[in-house]
């Protein structure tokens, strides 16, 4: 299971923190990715991590500006989305798939588990 939080309404300019916190799964074996979704748009990615070496994937969208990290102790991957934009409100998912994939497609593997996903407001 996999289970995302820390979503809000925030202004432009500010800064959120995402959570995924992880739970049924061997969580080493495995990488996160978060993706997000707009209203009447499709699915993107925004970010991934390998659990296993660390490996880390950033969309364009997101270079700069958000930042992953996985806590090994707590089974959690997080997302620090700082500087945002009106354009980055949308439902943020965190998602499952072997490390491997990850390290070695970073977002555009088919992920196999899917949280509940979380909204993220950003007001102008």
């Amino acid at each position: 299971q996999l289970q995302a939080s820390g979503g809000g309404l925030v202004q432009a300019g500010g800064s959120l923190r995402l959570s995924c916190a992880a739970s049924g799964l061997t969580f080493d074996r495995y990488g996160i990715g978060w993706f997000r979704q707009a209203p009447g748009k499709e699915r993107e990615g925004v970010a991934c991590i390998s659990n296993n070496d660390g490996t880390i994937h950033y969309a364009d969208s997101a270079k700069g500006r958000f930042a992953i990290s996985s806590d090994r102790a707590k089974n959690t991957v997080y997302l620090q989305m700082n500087n945002l934009k009106p354009e980055d409100t949308a439902v943020y998912y965190c998602a499952a798939v072997l490390s491997k994939f990850v390290e070695a497609m970073g977002l555009e593997p088919t992920f196999d588990y899917w949280g509940q996903g979380t909204q993220v407001t950003v007001s102008s």
